[in-house]
């Protein structure tokens, strides 16, 4: 496939334990097989914030992954923390360098579960840190079968750019976070739905391709799965 852009895509870090008895980086193989299956040629990025605009100078796209980890709730402005909220300082800020820089040179950007989080809470957007005890008749939003089965459906919001890739009113998802976008924020427009009104997508009108997504299109549950991967990868071109 000719001119198959660069796309960066964020790790996640692990402590001793397992793989290395040293800090070690992860990332699902299936991330790196989606991007290149769908045109594009996949790349780490590491979590070295002073680096950032040199690791943007090489990619064309970026992908903020998810990961068994939270947003610090100080940077949206809430001074108290869930009892079930985990940090990792060192990647999150890796990825807010990454995503203010990738934004401010209008280049795509696609968050993925946690990534569509941080880039809410990078435009303006707040969060909700623990779903069971903020919304009344939740999903199961951690889903109890295997991540690449579908664990429930979303609405598409009609005359979003998400609507105009998938080509389609509903989607079914799979569904692993126990947060989720509390208000999007100014420069956000919420672009999908799941069926107990938790935000599952989120879009910018002003940027070239700015979107962000609770589930895992990179599993390739539903046709629009690909159709958002493949869209995100010309976008890069």
């Amino acid at each position: 496939m000719k001119n198959r852009p660069l796309i960066g895509l964020t790790l996640d870090a692990e402590q001793p334990g397992g793989y290395s008895k040293f800090p070690w980086y992860a990332l699902r193989a299936n991330y790196m097989d989606a991007i290149a299956d769908c045109g594009g040629v996949p790349v780490a990025l590491p979590h070295r914030a002073e680096l950032a605009p040199d690791m943007l100078d090489a990619i064309s796209a970026l992908v903020v992954t998810g990961g068994a980890f939270d947003v610090d709730p100080t940077l949206y402005g809430e001074a108290g923390r869930h009892e079930t909220v985990t940090l990792k300082e060192g990647r999150t800020a890796a990825e807010a360098a990454l995503i203010g820089g990738a934004l401010a040179r209008d280049m795509p950007v696609l968050g993925i579960c946690g990534g569509e989080q941080l880039l809410a809470v990078a435009l303006g957007g707040t969060l909700i840190q623990h779903i069971p005890d903020s919304v009344p008749d939740a999903l199961l939003h951690e889903q109890p079968n295997p991540r690449n089965k579908p664990g429930h459906e979303i609405a598409i919001t009609p005359g979003t750019r998400l609507a105009a890739i998938v080509g389609t009113a509903t989607m079914l998802v799979n569904s692993a976070h126990h947060q989720a976008v509390r208000t999007p924020g100014p420069r956000l427009t919420v672009n999908a739905l799941a069926p107990d009104g938790v935000i599952e997508g989120v879009e910018s009108a002003t940027h070239r391709f700015c979107l962000g997504v609770q589930w895992h299109p990179e599993f390739l549950i539903d046709p629009g799965d690909r159709r958002l991967l493949e869209a995100f990868v010309e976008a890069a071109r």
